[in-house]
């Protein structure tokens, strides 16, 4: 579920180089609201698509 580099979140160093703790918050924080942001844009999508959806089903009933 998580990229490859999630593993190296728990790691004092990336590439030989030392990671302060706030640089591994700050890069959680990032990976974590561009999960959301991807969340939410499917998430309005099916419910535009539910919409269009239960209107159809809507204009038949009317339409019967």
């Amino acid at each position: 579920m998580f990229p490859s580099w999630c593993n190296t979140w728990g790691n004092t160093s990336y590439y030989g180089e030392s990671v302060s703790r706030r640089s591994q918050l700050e890069a959680k924080l990032k990976f974590f609201r561009s999960t959301r942001d991807d969340l939410e844009t499917r998430l309005a999508a099916t419910r535009a698509a539910i919409e269009q959806i239960e209107q159809q089903l809507s204009r038949e009933d009317r339409a019967a």
